[in-house]
């Protein structure tokens, strides 16, 4: 049974209580005395060649402070990508530069031309409509197969082509592959989409810049994920300011996503005008701007194969894929398809030959980044679908089919270069079955057909690679930072203890869970933990937060801190005691010695660690406070199988999901309750792709779904009870914690199921169409029901 506190428990979320009553301190709540405010003149073409910019007429305006055009930033460095491709002959990605602000030529609408600085965000936005602006406009490309064709568009004229880079894995396994299709007995083919999403956090971003004369210094302050990423970035690549010059304060943030990881235009135009203009200033982004100019996620094509043998079993797997990377190279866009992604595509099977190929192309549209799950869900809706697939031509169960070809012995090393440490996909798909209540299935059917209704069942199983890592291999992949993490410990004096973080929380609950570990190992009560994030002034160097990292590679960090901090601690007792230190033991914050009845209370200790008048100086030195940094020696792989079941209207195409089942396993689980939140709020964007999300364009480059009347979020109506169980535990061996990562995994698993479960609903219908790409909205399907 857990405990009422520490690992185990599901203590109430502390950070709940500001966020609940209004208390929170986000990015827009802070203002600086004397700031001012910033809007930026977009693009509304997709691709044009700039001829003027005059601001004129603007800058006389009331108001006006200073106008910023391309022309300003000539000198200052460009945007910078994370992270370098190496393409399947050997050389490097193309690069292109990614201004501040646009210079000689506009490549996707919403691309910031100028930028207005004024007393008030009205007369920013008055003076920003006087700006005269001529654009030549080009023609745009939109479709990626197009875009690597002779003689389409270039979007930027300095590369050889829109083709950023030919990706081939595993090289030296394509022949085998290929020769294996020729030996198969049968062969599933499935040409598909992953759509393309924008991540609507509920928090849009927001930057603040402030420069001190005094000491030359610059503070941003920025909704981001990860803000020591930022400050290296920013400082070291494009305004070349010395990072003990360069503050980076990311508070509270209303959700990411993965959207708030990168380094963005607006981040450094506020801090770059900002000393500019000797005062502070302020830009928060509308809902509309972004639609434009966020990171959106996904948008691959792809054909995928599966070869099976006369036994079903699976003999090898083939893909290609396009990939969009939008006009500019976001942060970390180049990993998403590649190695986020085609290592990922044996998923829970035990395939042993595969080959991925991904074509990364450029665009006129906004670039394309990491969004919740990165790589994995394009991953695992590429193979579930596939097998989903195989199983219904080979006439077998889809469930038994995906049994048979479990892997089921640990560690198992993939032929795509990952080594999964543990698992029991049986184990997982056993429980699913048991929520599932699959013996009562056609009893339901028939219910729903009676309604005039058909039902349909889906299912699929999953697995994801988090805690990205470590940072040599990744270093060899072309990672431009290390993965690692930090944590520092203080104790005062008193016993309670001020945990600063490099991982940062934006809705996660680390403040609760963090604590709940530090806590745990010492015996104390949680409320003695105050965890600190997000301040580079305040926190060690560390990576910030994304790919379910922050438990496995954050919190490992903190408990070797904390082992540190205890080793101390035990010697500092010893000499109170008088015993030896290999003696000293340390349960429910008490310090005892073996086989006596000595003992000295936490608080005694700490006060003796500041108070130093009962043990040498040349033993022990005064203070209580240490720093860890933790590299994990390889990913963590949560898994899991996941069900749906719908009703499918036939005479309108609608779609509602009846139930949703997730049997996941996590390892070790340190707060059941903020897991299960996790798994929820995953669920329901991966549902909303599956349903109801879109990002649209039209062959001029125009975005068609530019607001919430165009892109259909999902709402309450649209979601079911979930069904969530994280009982199935294999712990991971490689982190002191044995936990794994949740916070992606809902939005991963989920997909496949939906569709899976359509298909299936149609098939009950009578009408076997194959595959239909997501979202499955009424009109798609509507459609494939009526040929």
């Amino acid at each position: 049974m857990p405990k009422d506190g520490g690992i185990g428990a599901s203590s109430k979320r502390r950070e709940d209580v500001r966020f609940l009553t209004g208390a929170g301190n986000y990015t827009d709540d802070m203002n600086m005395r004397g700031q001012a405010h910033v809007f930026f003149l977009r693009s509304d073409v997709a691709h044009g060649t700039l001829t003027n910019v005059d601001t004129s007429a603007a800058a006389e305006m009331p108001g006006v402070v200073k106008i910023f055009t391309g022309a300003d930033f000539e000198e200052v460095g460009s945007i910078p990508c994370g992270w370098q491709v190496t393409d399947k002959h050997g050389e490097p990605m193309q690069e292109p530069r990614h201004p501040v602000l646009a210079h000689g030529k506009v490549r996707h609408v919403g691309e910031p031309i100028a930028a207005v600085v004024a007393e008030t965000l009205e007369q920013a936005r008055d003076a920003a409509e006087a700006i005269s602006v001529d654009i030549d406009e080009l023609p745009a490309v939109v479709d990626m197969k197009e875009a690597v064709q002779d003689g389409a568009p270039k979007v930027h004229d300095d590369l050889t082509s829109n083709l950023c880079y030919d990706w081939g894995f595993v090289e030296e396994n394509k022949d085998a592959v290929n020769k294996a299709f020729d030996e198969a007995a049968h062969v599933t083919t499935l040409e598909l989409v992953n759509n393309r999403l924008v991540a609507n956090p509920m928090e849009p971003r927001v930057a603040i810049g402030d420069y001190s004369r005094a000491g030359d210094e610059s503070t941003l302050y920025t909704t981001s994920q990860n803000p020591h990423v930022i400050r290296l970035l920013m400082g070291a690549f494009v305004l070349g300011i010395p990072e003990h010059k360069l503050r980076v304060v990311s508070p509270d943030v209303g959700g990411g996503f993965g959207t708030k990881i990168f380094h963005y235009q607006e981040e450094a135009f506020c801090t770059f005008a900002a000393k500019a203009c000797n005062r502070p200033v302020k830009w928060t982004s509308s809902r509309t701007e972004a639609f434009m100019s966020d990171a959106h996620g996904r948008d691959h094509v792809t054909k995928i194969e599966l070869a099976l043998d006369a036994d079903n079993n699976f003999t090898a797997l083939r893909t290609d894929t396009y990939a969009n990377m939008g006009a500019y190279l976001s942060t970390f866009a180049p990993s998403v398809p590649t190695w986020l992604h085609g290592t990922l595509m044996a998923g829970n099977y035990k395939t042993p030959l595969i080959y991925v190929n991904v074509k990364a192309v450029f665009t006129n549209t906004v670039p394309v980044d990491a969004y919740r799950g990165a790589g994995r869900p394009e991953a695992s809706f590429q193979l579930e679908r596939l097998v989903d697939k195989a199983a219904h031509e080979l006439k077998v169960d889809p469930i038994a089919l995906r049994r048979q070809n479990f892997i089921t012995e640990f560690p198992y090393a993939t032929p795509v270069a990952v080594e999964y440490d543990t698992g029991d996909y049986n184990a997982t798909m056993d429980k699913l079955e048991e929520m599932a209540d699959l013996p009562g299935f056609d009893a339901r059917r028939k219910a729903s057909e009676a309604k005039g209704r058909l039902r349909g069942f889906g299912v699929n199983c999953y697995i994801e690679a988090c805690g990205i890592a470590p940072s040599n291999l990744v270093g060899q992949l072309g990672a431009r930072a290390g993965l690692y993490e930090s944590a520092t410990v203080r104790v005062n004096a008193t016993g309670g203890l001020v945990v600063m973080t490099g991982s940062h929380s934006h809705g996660q609950g680390h403040e609760t869970s963090f604590a709940q570990v530090v806590a745990d190992m010492i015996g104390i009560d949680e409320g003695m933990v105050e965890i600190v994030h997000g301040d580079t002034s305040k926190v060690p160097m560390g990576m910030g937060t994304y790919g379910s990292r922050s438990l496995a590679v954050g919190g490992s960090a903190m408990v070797r801190a904390t082992e540190k901090i205890i080793a101390k601690a035990k010697k500092i007792a010893a000499h109170l005691m008088e015993a030896s230190e290999a003696d000293i033991e340390l349960k429910d914050g008490a310090f005892s010695v073996a086989g006596t009845d000595k003992s000295v209370a936490w608080g005694d200790v700490t006060l003796a660690a500041y108070v130093p008048h009962n043990y040498p100086l040349e033993d022990v030195e005064p203070g209580l406070e240490e720093t860890a940094f933790y590299d994990p020696s390889n990913f963590t792989y949560p898994s899991g199988a996941y069900a749906c079941e719908v009703e499918l209207d036939p005479d309108t195409g609608e779609v509602k999901i009846e139930r949703f089942l997730a049997a996941d396993d996590f390892g070790n689980v340190v707060n059941p309750m903020i897991v299960t939140g996790q798994v929820h709020g995953g669920l329901a964007q991966g549902i909303g792709q599956a349903l109801l999300e879109n990002c649209a364009y039209d062959s001029d480059g125009q975005l068609l779904s530019a607001s919430y009347m165009d892109y259909a979020m999902p709402r309450a109506s649209d979601l079911p009870f979930y069904e969530v169980d994280h009982s199935c535990q294999t712990p991971c061996t490689h982190n002191p914690l044995g936990v794994k990562g949740c916070g992606e995994a809902g939005a991963i698993g989920s997909p496949p199921a939906v569709v899976n479960a359509v298909l299936d609903a149609m098939r009950s219908g009578g009408k076997d169409v194959g595959h239909i790409d997501m979202p499955v909205t009424p009109a798609r399907v509507w459609a494939a029901m009526n040929g």
